[in-house]
């Protein structure tokens, strides 16, 4: 997007350069890396990072307004509500499609948010790697609030680690062997000393819970929690000594309800210029717009694209039976703006925050960009293409 940045990443760009940097990633940890790397990072422009910072904001003065738990209660489903909620999201993500304005100028566009964890430790060594590997100007920075990234480092521990030792904090997924995010795993392992642990390998007595490692029995006093325990429902005959519901003593980063409450769920609460129109679909009481060919369905309980509708008729509409659980949003046109080799790609952004317990509003950390050339972001929708998958963004300062 920034032009000269761009054409100095583009005259020194190679294909063994880039071979070099994807081996640079699987071999500092093997068989982890589960999903494509673009070859190239988005550089920001200043107007551009202006304004999605603007949007950022807006966005949280209402997340961090009186009544939006209020609003967001119904967001969590009644046999999914964990006990011991924190005030607020510990996490949150932001994702923009950048889109071109009437004026022609390129504007972000809100596609979702999200009160969990992204991939804070391998977005942090992906951007660096960037670095190391390819011509990145030096009034282009990938990190916020943090003037390097031992800071950036320090930020994330004290953030998932609170005031516990590491042993005693764990990474909680479900099988996390198997989750295409694993890279993050071992990344933040390594980082931070908190490990990955399963949901299946947690043990329970009275209100404490334990995992077992190397023959000790090692207190859990805090869970960063990277399961959406949605997914628990995917394996039914799971037999576990904790239940994701049960009261236990321990503290949440990233507690599980905030994946319900900050979600497309929030959507309908937001507005501005660079938020698209939303509405829940109950809303429409069954006079839908003229033009369903301009709107995209969602359900509220699902993630990763699963669900999401793109060509919608008003005879589909009416046949779904829970219209409360579903959002109508206007589709935004994403804006094919990086120039690869040969033609253009589409990208979104995912501005990164992180939310201290006593802290005021979210603080911005850092942001990953997905690049794409079909219908959709994301891998399943960018098969043998080139020039699309997960990246960095480097924003001018």
């Amino acid at each position: 997007m920034h032009k000269q940045a761009r054409e100095a990443f583009n005259n020194s760009f190679t294909e063994k350069g880039y071979e070099d940097f994807v081996a640079s990633l699987s071999s500092a940890f093997p068989g982890h890396l589960d999903f494509r790397v673009a070859e190239t990072p988005v550089f920001v422009p200043k107007d551009l990072k202006n304004s999605i910072l603007r949007a950022s904001d807006e966005i949280i003065a209402t997340i961090t307004s009186p009544d939006f738990r209020a609003k967001t209660d119904r967001a969590v489903p009644a046999n999914q509500n964990v006990p011991g909620e924190n005030a607020h999201t510990s996490f949150l993500a932001i994702d923009y499609a950048i889109c071109r304005n009437a004026a022609g100028d390129l504007v972000p566009q809100l596609i979702e948010l999200q009160g969990f964890p992204s991939i804070f430790g391998y977005q942090a060594l992906l951007s660096e790697s960037f670095t190391k590997f390819f011509e990145v100007r030096e009034n282009f920075q990938y990190l916020f609030n943090a003037g390097s990234y031992d800071e950036y480092v320090s930020r994330l521990k004290t953030l998932i680690l609170g005031d516990e030792q590491p042993e005693n904090v764990i990474l909680l997924e479900i099988f996390p062997e198997k989750q295409k995010t694993r890279i993050d795993f071992a990344v933040t392992a390594a980082m931070l000393g908190v490990k990955a642990v399963c949901y299946t390998k947690l043990i329970r007595e009275g209100r404490l819970l334990f995992y077992e490692e190397d023959d000790r029995k090692i207190q859990v006093k805090r869970i960063y929690n990277r399961l959406i325990f949605d997914d628990l429902f995917n394996y039914p005959g799971l037999q576990t000594s904790y239940h994701f519901t049960d009261d236990v003593d321990v503290q949440w980063v990233g507690h599980p309800n905030w994946f319900f409450r900050i979600s497309k769920f929030a959507m309908p609460f937001l507005n501005g210029e660079f938020v698209p129109e939303t509405r829940f679909l109950s809303d429409y009481g069954g006079i839908f717009p003229a033009d369903l060919q301009n709107y995209v369905l969602k359900p509220l309980f699902s993630f990763a694209g699963s669900g999401v509708q793109l060509h919608l008729t008003k005879g589909g509409l009416e046949a779904i039976a829970d219209p409360e659980n579903y959002i109508l949003q206007r589709k935004v046109v994403y804006e094919p703006v990086i120039q690869a080799p040969d033609g253009l790609v589409k990208c979104e952004i995912r501005m990164m925050y992180g939310w201290p317990d006593h802290a005021e509003k979210p603080e911005l950390l850092i942001s990953l960009s997905r690049l794409s050339r079909g219908e959709m972001i994301g891998v399943r929708y960018n098969k043998d293409f080139t020039w699309v998958g997960g990246s960095a963004s480097f924003f001018e300062q």
